[in-house]
């Protein structure tokens, strides 16, 4: 077993019917982490008050205002004095052993470590292995919704990783930036992903290191049996040309941008056929708004990378929600996006 300590953070708003199972799974790992921290978003539910109660030994970083998980994820990341930092979303459970396996495969290339995400109420399925990066500012997933059996075991290089469970080097992601507080939601994990990956570090996937995933976020998060909310499309709208436009080259947008007008059209029609245009319009508002201070943030990433964007950016088909049954306009799309970027690509 390692002798690494390892700060464990957790970040949480409001959820306190989960923090019995998240806690209680990190205590009784193989390899415990040396302090636990809950960092919490101004809850009005007593998630404070109940885990000073039931579990002494935690540590409690309130916030006063719930500006979202970046901050939170920020603040935890400050607040560890370790070299490693494992960060969960309160609901998410780990397997006995996760960490111990995560840190068997650190190194001093890699800057994030994904586990597996299973489906709490159905362990035979995996949610995802994390995912690459599309050239139209997507991530597509590794394994999504795939049965267990069908999905492998050996640990991989990934792109991009999700951030309900990851072990980050706290140094490595500090010096990329670490989440943008801008995301508020959605998109963040990709973009600090892309931003530790421009910088040469790596994310690694880890099959047998196991968490398991329940509800997601409240409104944005989506099952087979929820509708897709308007508050997703907002995000959507708005925080994909976040990453876009701030990690992206110059030249990968203008020698993308035909595939890029073909997502963005696409998108557009689905959010009005969920009766959602509003939340669309609203969300490139906001991103009309954030530009000042979006391109000033462009400046700094596009001065620290060091790998190109035809080595990290992918035509992979695209991942979409399990309320959309695909057909033949999304296939139709899939094709022509992957035909475009290997046209395109060595010009990015």
């Amino acid at each position: 077993m390692s002798s690494e300590e390892v700060t464990a953070t957790i970040t949480n708003w409001n959820g306190r019917q989960y923090l019995e199972g998240c806690i209680g799974s990190l205590l009784a790992q193989t390899h415990v982490p040396s302090r636990i921290i809950l960092v919490d978003n101004a809850s009005t539910d007593g998630s404070v008050a109940f885990v000073q109660e039931r579990f002494p030994s935690v540590e409690i970083l309130s916030l006063p205002t719930n500006e979202g998980p970046c901050p939170a994820r920020n603040a935890g990341l400050e607040a560890a004095e370790t070299p490693w930092v494992l960060q969960v979303d309160n609901d998410v459970n780990l397997a006995p052993d996760c960490l111990e396996r995560l840190l068997a495969h650190r190194d001093t290339e890699c800057a994030i470590l994904q586990p597996r995400a299973l489906f709490d109420g159905e362990r035979d399925r995996v949610h995802y292995d994390g995912g690459h990066f599309h050239y139209v500012g997507m991530m597509t997933l590794i394994n999504f919704y795939k049965p267990l059996r069908d999905a492998g075991d050996h640990p991989s290089r990934i792109d991009a990783a999700i951030s309900f469970a990851l072990l980050l080097d706290r140094d490595k992601v500090l010096e990329a930036g670490a989440y943008d507080p801008a995301h508020f939601i959605l998109f963040e994990d990709h973009d600090l992903s892309l931003r530790v990956r421009q910088r040469g570090y790596l994310v690694r996937h880890v099959p047998d290191a196991i968490a398991y995933h329940r509800e997601g976020t409240a409104g944005i998060s989506f099952r087979e049996e929820k509708a897709y909310a308007p508050s997703r499309v907002f995000f959507h709208s708005r925080n994909r040309w976040l990453v876009l436009l701030k990690c992206h080259s110059w030249r990968s947008l203008l020698f993308g941008a035909p595939g890029l007008l073909a997502y963005e059209v696409a998108y557009f029609v689905f959010a009005l056929r969920e009766g959602h245009g509003i939340a669309w319009f609203r969300g490139k508002w906001k991103l009309l708004l954030a530009l000042p201070r979006l391109l000033r943030q462009r400046r700094v990433v596009q001065r620290a990378r060091r790998v190109r964007d035809r080595d990290l950016l992918r035509a992979d088909p695209l991942t979409v929600s399990p309320l959309i049954r695909p057909g033949r306009a999304l296939r139709a799309l899939s094709r022509f996006l992957t035909f475009w970027w290997r046209l395109v690509r060595p010009l990015a």
